[in-house]
């Protein structure tokens, strides 16, 4: 199996990928959803960590230091900087910004690593359905420093149109802020995956089929 299987497969061994009838916050009706909620152990987050970091091999993302958009976002940052360190031979800072700017001891907004001008940075999140936490992340990167943003690494893209736009949340960022973002997977992956037996649940497949023909992008 490659990696993209192999991280489809783990999704729904540990109940983060299921199938069935699903109300979106959006309001649609999808036959899949993704809780990263039931990521809780240590044994899941070390492989997480595992399939990030071969995300940012894979596509080539040059950068000093990741970022973890508080709170989902910290503990990917820090499992995907220490599978690059221990896969990879790569040692790359992170950092993690605070909910309140701190205003005693060494101060400032971000913990681990302190941001300064030209620094390369990837923002590592689970998933983006409106791009909020990327938009709340821009101000809070700049006040600290000019930083270059290398791109935004989440592990399942939905391939899915906005409730007000033709365009994904993964589309309208770049188009809006021109920061790319790179996903472990896509739907058209885990469509692929059930076609393939790499998992079961071929029964939905006309489902599936149906959702992207009505809310996908290309």
């Amino acid at each position: 199996m490659t990696y993209k299987q192999q991280f489809i497969k783990f999704m729904v061994d540990n109940g983060v990928l299921k199938f069935g009838e699903f109300t979106l916050k959006s309001g649609r009706k999808a036959p899949y959803f993704i809780n990263t909620g039931n990521y809780k152990s240590g044994a899941q987050l070390a492989k997480l960590g595992e399939y990030y970091a071969r995300c940012i091999e894979e596509n080539n993302i040059e950068a000093d230091t990741l970022v973890g958009p508080a709170y989902k976002g910290i503990p990917l940052a820090v499992t995907t900087a220490v599978a690059l360190f221990n896969n990879h031979g790569k040692d790359l800072n992170y950092c993690f910004d605070r909910k309140e700017v701190k205003d005693h001891g060494e101060g400032g907004l971000f913990v681990g690593k302190q941001l300064v001008d030209g620094e390369r940075v990837i923002l590592i999140e689970d998933v983006m359905t409106s791009g909020k936490a990327l938009r709340e992340m821009l101000p809070k990167l700049a006040s600290a420093a000019k930083v270059e943003i290398a791109g935004m690494v989440i592990s399942v893209d939905r391939m899915e149109k906005g409730l007000e736009s033709e365009l994904s949340a993964v589309q309208e960022v770049y188009r809006e802020f021109g920061v790319k973002v790179y996903s472990i997977v896509t739907m058209a992956d885990i469509i692929s995956a059930i076609e393939d037996g790499i998992i079961e649940g071929k029964e939905y497949l006309s489902k599936m089929y149906e959702y992207r023909k009505t809310y996908g992008v290309n």
